[in-house]
């Protein structure tokens, strides 16, 4: 991510935006103390054109639909630049791209200048960005760190799920252009510090808690706690 003499983070252009990896797979069955569970998040980079539809990439499917997956959750996104930090911080040599359930590693995309509600267009598809994410255990699995899940959400780096506005076909390479963006929008940088640090911010709660292209699952958990504030 660029910055700025005084070391402000600035907002890419669109020249700096692009896919460098699409990432699928189908749900597996994977051994986890001496039991067994189903779950997607191993996805692996596919070569060639890729269709992106509705509630996902063809070739790629969600294990448990009651937390994953949906038309608000149809496209997750991971920057590339996080992979240097969590090789340092895991001391692993290789991270694969796709290591943490991503369809789409992105280059030029930082979650301090993603915004809720932001339509981007990728490839020949258009998607709208939704929430950031909140792993579940099944990220632990991935890393084979249960810890892991703790690690990922102290870090901020927590990447964005997308709705699909359009369906099209995505390819590594392809560029990402920011079409829209609704000027009292929050970032993800700021729903991610909302959640789980600054948790008393009247002013951004609210804020928070009527972003339309927030779900509502998040806009009532935020009402909820503004409420209790005020209370």
């Amino acid at each position: 991510m660029k910055t700025d003499e005084s070391g402000m983070l600035v907002r890419p252009s669109n020249a700096d935006m692009k896919v460098i990896s699409v990432n699928a797979g189908l749900p597996r069955e994977v051994a986890v103390n001496g039991g067994s569970v189903i779950t997607g998040i191993f996805k692996h980079p596919v070569s060639g054109t890729v269709r992106v539809e509705r509630l996902n990439l063809v070739g790629d499917r969600q294990a448990d639909l009651s937390v994953h997956g949906g038309p608000h959750k149809a496209v997750y996104g991971y920057p590339a630049e996080h992979y240097g930090y969590w090789r340092r911080e895991l001391a692993e040599g290789e991270l694969p791209w796709g290591m943490f359930g991503e369809n789409l590693t992105t280059e030029g995309l930082h979650e301090s200048a993603v915004y809720i509600g932001d339509r981007y267009r990728v490839g020949t598809a258009e998607l709208v960005v939704t929430q950031p994410r909140s792993p579940c255990y099944k990220l632990g699995i991935r890393f084979g760190r249960p810890e892991m899940v703790k690690r990922f959400l102290h870090s901020g780096r927590s990447g964005f799920y997308f709705a699909v506005a359009q369906e099209g076909e995505v390819k590594a390479g392809d560029s990402i252009e920011l079409l829209s963006r609704d000027a009292n929008s929050l970032s993800v940088f700021d729903i991610n510090k909302l959640y789980a640090s600054e948790k008393n911010d009247r002013e951004m709660l609210l804020r928070a808690s009527r972003l339309q292209a927030l779900p509502e699952s998040w806009r009532g958990y935020f009402l909820e706690r503004l409420e209790r504030i005020a209370g």
